[in-house]
């Protein structure tokens, strides 16, 4: 896998998330976002990432070449105080071990967090293989499955958690 940096997200970034909008890439997400919906998700970043509440990354390759985001914010998982982490990699650097690298990133930034909680947390839907082995591959445990709603309809979304307190010194993940 080639080096890969987190930056914050920045205003040059919308086009982004344009970018990781289409059917394929929404598939397991209920589908694309409206135009005013993308706005405001990236306005949401910039103020979330500006008040500290939460952490949003472009993920970037040593050429500076986005490929995609990540980021985790606080939240209450099982009635305590965590951490909840969410990705997307753009289709051309699919495969190559680029959200199992952010993750683990972002994972040694959410133990440095004050006032994290205990876990990091994810929520990937049932059927999107690659982010439940994105979980897996960094030590995160399946809880079990949850059934909600995203973007107007049911999904049923795999809750994996990884105890950040019980981590000691990890070893790098595997690609």
């Amino acid at each position: 896998m080639d080096e890969l940096r987190l930056r914050p997200w920045s205003v040059g970034d919308a086009d982004l998330l344009g970018a990781a909008n289409s059917p394929e890439m929404t598939a397991n997400l209920n589908g694309p976002e409206t135009e005013e919906q993308i706005d405001e998700r990236h306005a949401r970043y910039l103020r979330l990432e500006e008040s500290g509440e939460a952490r949003v990354f472009v993920i970037e390759d040593a050429e500076h070449h986005r490929l995609g985001s990540i980021g985790c914010w606080s939240t209450e998982w099982r009635g305590e105080p965590a951490l909840e982490s969410g990705w997307f990699v753009l289709p051309e650097a699919q495969g190559r071990g680029v959200a199992s690298q952010a993750l683990s990133m972002v994972i040694e930034i959410a133990r440095r967090q004050p006032g994290r909680g205990r876990f990091l947390t994810a929520f990937p839907g049932v059927a999107n293989t690659a982010s439940n082995g994105v979980c897996r591959r960094n030590g995160f445990t399946l809880m079990g499955t949850v059934d909600g709603e995203f973007r107007g309809a049911a999904l049923t979304f795999n809750e994996w958690a990884l105890d950040l307190d019980a981590m000691g010194d990890r070893p790098p993940v595997d690609q």
